[in-house]
């Protein structure tokens, strides 16, 4: 393989694409890192009755010798009993605008009401911790005193159960949770004086 060869060790992803009229399968990227993703692959209900992919991830790079049944492996993760659904968000400031946050969502468990209002409920660090599809654990990127402009990464949100229909757009649970968590974020226009964003330190996606 051509990362081994050229050196690479450890975890990576590889993200497929699936065209559901043709059933044709296309590569969309590889990452060889531990990316976004990772937060929900090593939390899947398969890992959990398992091993975390990390953990193996940390095997190789112990140079410990090991032997691992990959084809074993694969086939009792695919066990449809060891699939459980969520679904992960990020949430972006999609406005054409910069202002600088005075108040922004603490990370922890928040929960919707039947009117669709969000609210934070307790503190955890583990999105195990949602117990329902009315829970989310919402991780909190930009805070109090850093700017907010077009495309900036405010935090992301995992939930229970989908966030998306059938044709691939964002259902209304998906909505009021996005929604929501935006709504708990406060900023002050920047003065005139001021030309074009002042960007914070980069914060990094992976939990």
């Amino acid at each position: 393989m051509i990362l081994r060869k050229e050196g690479y060790h450890g975890y990576f992803e590889l993200d497929f694409l699936i065209d559901k009229k043709t059933g044709d399968l296309w590569l969309g990227e590889l990452n060889p890192r531990i990316t976004g993703a990772s937060s929900m692959t090593n939390h899947a209900a398969f890992a959990h009755a398992d091993a975390p992919l990390f953990l193996f991830h940390l095997l190789e790079f112990s140079k410990k010798k090991f032997k691992l049944d990959v084809a074993e492996l694969n086939s009792r993760w695919a066990n449809p009993d060891m699939i459980d659904g969520w679904s992960q968000m990020v949430i972006k400031h999609t406005d054409d605008s910069v202002d600088k946050l005075t108040k922004a969502p603490q990370s922890g468990i928040y929960k919707m009401h039947e009117d669709g209002s969000v609210v934070f409920d307790r503190f955890d660090y583990h999105r195990r911790a949602v117990e329902s599809e009315n829970e989310a654990f919402f991780l909190r990127i930009l805070k109090p005193g850093d700017y907010r402009y077009e495309g900036a990464d405010l935090g992301i949100l995992v939930t229970r159960g989908r966030s998306m229909t059938n044709g691939f757009q964002m259902n209304e649970r998906a909505k009021r949770w996005v929604h929501g968590i935006k709504s708990a974020f406060e900023a002050n226009p920047l003065p005139m004086s001021e030309a074009g964003p002042a960007f914070a330190d980069p914060a990094f996606k992976i939990m």
